[in-house]
């Protein structure tokens, strides 16, 4: 079995998170408590705990643009990105940075967008054509 990624952060709403990560993001509802709510995040454990989020900044610089920082993301096939990128339109996210392709015909070709969820805590979400192509050097 493939080793799992755990992530634990701060929301300041289980029940708005509850219906973002399991809502809109489709991610399934495991272990909870009154203070904390775990979700399988497509394949790796999420454990949202009642806090302060993490602060955040405009100050990575990908390219020509400024991203948040810190976030943490996911990276899908572009099938599934896209379908992705029309359920948080359907939902009526706002986007951070609007899903968009980056370093086009380049190695390392993705699609990417950039959201927040109900808490402020910042999301990226990445769409290669093949998952190989992930570590593609520039």
């Amino acid at each position: 079995m493939a080793s799992l990624f755990h992530l634990a952060f701060h929301v300041t709403d289980l029940d708005a998170a509850r219906r973002f990560y399991g809502g809109v993001l489709g991610c399934t509802e495991g272990r909870s408590t009154d203070t904390w709510v775990d979700f399988d995040f497509f394949g790796h454990q999420l454990s949202l705990h009642l806090g302060t989020p993490f602060a955040t900044s405009r100050t990575g610089r990908v390219g020509d643009q400024l991203v948040p920082m810190p976030h943490f993301g996911l990276v899908l096939e572009l099938p599934q990105w896209q379908a992705m990128a029309e359920r948080l339109r359907a939902a009526g996210t706002a986007f951070i940075i609007e899903p968009h392709l980056r370093y086009p015909g380049q190695p390392g070709e993705q699609w990417t967008m950039f959201f927040s969820d109900p808490c402020g805590n910042p999301i990226e979400v990445k769409g290669f054509r093949s998952l190989q192509g992930l570590y593609a050097p520039q």
